[in-house]
């Protein structure tokens, strides 16, 4: 009942299934996203109260009892579970929810207990949609960088042995001179469209 991490075969470490955890994250980001919004654009803190609440059990269980019978894992494992696992050391992963877990303590008292609003809250909940993003979207884990840090040894197993930093990448994986020509321009031309009649009115005074 008890546990963090899963024991698998050929793995020294207790592991999760990494396509589950990024699902997870995913369903979390979903809720949270619409909570946020919808407290932002109709000034209605009733569902970001919710939502934070849930958020803050979810990780509870996670971390104090098992993340394999939280919430949003338990839904991850069931939209994933035609897929192959790939598996992802248990213990960096602990790191990183524990920090999820006090941002989620911090914003339960702010908004659930006493309904304060300001810069601190927005904030707070975009580090914590950040984080959830590029763990759904890119498999970036930043609680598992951190992890590296106080630990000699480092992470064991991260998604797509992104722990290695001293192995060769793969030519699929290098940008060419075009693909670097087209993202820059692609970057100066979104700036000029949000920023240009700005830049054009103090230009011209």
């Amino acid at each position: 009942m008890f546990g963090f991490g899963e024991k698998v075969a050929g793995y020294d470490v207790p592991v999760f299934n990494e396509r589950e955890v990024r699902a997870a994250a995913g369903i979390v980001f979903l809720f949270a996203f619409m909570a946020f919004m919808n407290g932002f654009l109709t000034g209605n803190n009733e569902p970001t109260k919710l939502m934070v609440s849930v958020f803050l059990f979810d990780f509870f269980i996670r971390i104090f009892i098992n993340p394999k019978y939280a919430p949003s894992m338990i839904m991850g494992r069931w939209i994933v579970n035609n897929q192959t696992p790939e598996y992802v050391g248990a213990p960096q992963k602990k790191w990183a929810w524990a920090f999820g877990f006090f941002l989620a303590v911090v914003m339960f008292y702010l908004v659930v207990m006493n309904n304060i609003r300001g810069p601190i809250n927005i904030l707070t909940c975009a580090l914590c949609l950040g984080l959830l993003f590029f763990e759904a979207v890119f498999g970036v884990c930043a609680g598992c960088k951190v992890y590296n840090i106080f630990h000699k040894d480092g992470a064991k197993y991260c998604p797509g042995q992104s722990c290695d930093l001293t192995r060769d990448r793969a030519s699929i994986q290098s940008l060419n001179f075009v693909q670097k020509t087209i993202f820059t321009l692609s970057i100066l031309a979104l700036f000029y469209l949000v920023f240009g009649d700005i830049i054009h009115t103090l230009t011209t005074g």
